[in-house]
């Protein structure tokens, strides 16, 4: 069963065309990563997959149904978004703001307190569990919302079925932290569950992704995984800057380096 298939998906919400013929299979486990200049749609297509904007043309499956034929709360509990800004006024403290993603299930609060324990472990919150999400710093917040849809999505030792949308998981979080939340991901995926995810450091997502689709203005220009797609000649085209690629020394993965801009 594949946790998500698009074909021929096209967008056009407010009359203009933001996504055209996206295609791609995500299996269980898989990571995902969406890459593109600042406009491309990346965040769009995050929004299509979440079900907050509709495909005009196409087919989009999750778990070989369509998102409408999911009752809304079977879906939440199985979907989770973290879109790029989540903003949150009141003056809960961060153990309340992470429990609020077990509001789908009904699992009880003594198991709802355990999973609220494994998110809080895998973002590095539990030492800030007593304190106002008003009150923390950027990097805390993000960390924050990242522990609260993981306790969306745990409660079962497999997660195949399970998909995560993350749109710059990594934002306002220093290195250490960004090693840990791309630590979290890859423990994720490693238990079936599939992600996509938007990272606009792209040494960071060649690090973590499976695959890699890029788009640019809405459309699908590069799938295929990272040694496939992270090419020159790609980043000549689409991003309109001269890079080398190599790869890393210990893991293999390609690592990206601009070259220095010619001065006029």
């Amino acid at each position: 069963m594949n946790t998500l298939q698009l074909k021929g998906v096209c967008a056009a919400p407010w009359g203009q065309a933001l996504l055209k013929d996206i295609a791609f299979t995500l299996q269980p486990g898989t990571v995902l990563g969406l890459a593109g200049p600042n406009g491309a749609g990346k965040s769009s297509l995050l929004q299509l997959i979440a079900g907050d904007i509709q495909p005009s043309t196409g087919q989009l499956t999750f778990c070989d149904r369509g998102l409408t034929e999911w009752p809304p709360q079977e879906r939440a509990q199985r979907l989770a978004f973290l879109p790029q800004m989540s903003l949150l006024s009141f003056p809960y403290t961060v153990e309340e703001v992470v429990r609020l993603g077990r509001i789908p299930h009904s699992s009880g609060y003594q198991s709802d307190s355990d999973i609220v324990e494994q998110a809080l472990d895998l973002t590095d919150t539990a030492s800030l569990r007593h304190r106002l999400y008003t009150q923390l710093s950027g990097g805390e917040k993000q960390r924050t919302q990242l522990a609260r849809i993981f306790a969306q999505i745990l409660g079962q030792e497999s997660l195949s079925g399970s998909l995560l949308l993350l749109d710059e998981p990594t934002s306002a979080l220093d290195l250490a932290h960004q090693q840990l939340v791309l630590m979290a991901t890859h423990q994720l995926a490693m238990r079936g569950c599939a992600l996509v995810v938007v990272i606009h450091d792209l040494n960071l997502m060649a690090s973590i992704a499976d695959q890699i689709l890029v788009l640019d203005n809405g459309c699908q220009v590069a799938y295929g995984s990272p040694e496939q797609v992270f090419t020159t000649t790609l980043f000549k085209e689409v991003f309109g800057v001269d890079v080398t690629v190599g790869h890393h020394p210990q893991e293999g993965y390609p690592m990206i380096t601009p070259l220095r801009p010619t001065l006029l």
